[in-house]
């Protein structure tokens, strides 16, 4: 099992471009796995659109992967969606990791757009079925309960193949949509008590679909502050954490020193987990960007030492 840190944002943080560019030419000449954006469509707080920015990274970076988390199959299009991802595939030489998922139940799209979230994941599932299938068939014939194609195509197609595909939920449609079409599985909130057991299925309902996914092939997000919870950006983001999904953010969170942050990463690796999103928390531009070195100047070290150990064990 190989581990491997990427850095994400959600919401939108930085004042401004200068600021966001800064940050991802940090992620780009550190050794960072790679960069991951939220997908939320409809939000009073600034948030970017994902693929509009995983188009962006391709131009604007030339080594570092990059990646949506998770984009909403339940709202996107689906030949839109494999559109995209095969022109950014293509574009960027083969760096593209698209993640997917049904959206979140919680999200102001459903409301919003007059559509309700019930029946998303049939939705989601018939989307995924069909992306897959545009990213490595030359015609794509589909008929169902959502969606009617009749001998689609595209190109170019994606530069690597099979193209990545990650899938994020926990619900047992979720491992099953999982083990049916995924690459590697995205976790959500959940504690790396709660994330064993679900690992645990993915892994046996991908044996029942004769198929396979990598061991370091599952991961998780979340936010980070080396300080401590008493600061006031640390506790807005807290807060705002409680009040939208209901769920301690101590027990999400990794706040504190090195020491704290890598027991936080450690804890999922007991777990099964191998790749993780780290989300900075800082009080402005210049906060952020020193939260990301730390990150890169004390916690990419430690990775790189429990890499060496597990292949040394492995030998």
């Amino acid at each position: 099992m190989s581990i491997g840190v990427g850095l994400g944002l959600a919401e939108f943080p930085f004042s401004g471009a200068k600021a966001y560019w800064q940050w991802v030419e940090l992620a780009e000449t550190s050794g960072v796995d790679s960069i991951w954006q939220t997908d939320r469509l409809v939000s009073r707080e600034p948030f970017l659109e994902c693929m509009s920015v995983m188009a962006a990274l391709a131009g604007a970076t030339k080594k570092i992967k990059f990646g949506m988390n998770v984009a909403s199959l339940g709202l996107r299009d689906p030949l839109v969606l494999a559109k995209q991802c095969a022109t950014i595939d293509m574009l960027s030489g083969g760096r593209l990791l698209p993640a997917v998922g049904v959206g979140s139940p919680r999200g102001a799209e459903w409301k919003t757009t007059n559509r309700s979230d019930k029946g998303a994941g049939a939705i989601a599932e018939e989307a995924m079925a069909i992306v897959v299938r545009l990213w490595a068939e030359e015609s794509v014939t589909f008929h169902g309960k959502h969606f009617h194609y009749d001998g689609a195509s595209i190109r170019p197609r994606p530069v690597q193949n099979p193209l990545p595909f990650w899938i994020g939920g926990s619900s047992e449609a979720a491992i099953r949509r999982t083990a049916k079409f995924g690459t590697g599985w995205q976790a959500g909130q959940e504690t790396p008590a709660e994330v064993a057991p679900v690992i645990a299925r993915i892994k046996e309902k991908v044996r029942e679909e004769g198929r396979s996914i990598d061991y370091d092939h599952y991961g998780i997000g979340f936010a980070y502050r080396f300080g401590n919870w008493d600061e006031a950006c640390v506790a807005v983001r807290a807060k705002a954490h409680q009040a939208r999904l209901g769920r301690d953010p101590k027990t999400a969170f990794a706040v504190g020193d090195a020491g704290a942050i890598v027991e936080h990463i450690r804890a999922y690796v007991e777990a099964g987990i191998a790749k993780f999103i780290l989300r900075p928390i800082g009080r402005d531009d210049a906060d952020l960007l020193d939260q990301t070195r730390l990150m890169i100047r004390e916690i990419m070290p430690e990775i790189d030492a429990m890499n060496a150990r597990a292949k040394t064990a492995a030998q």
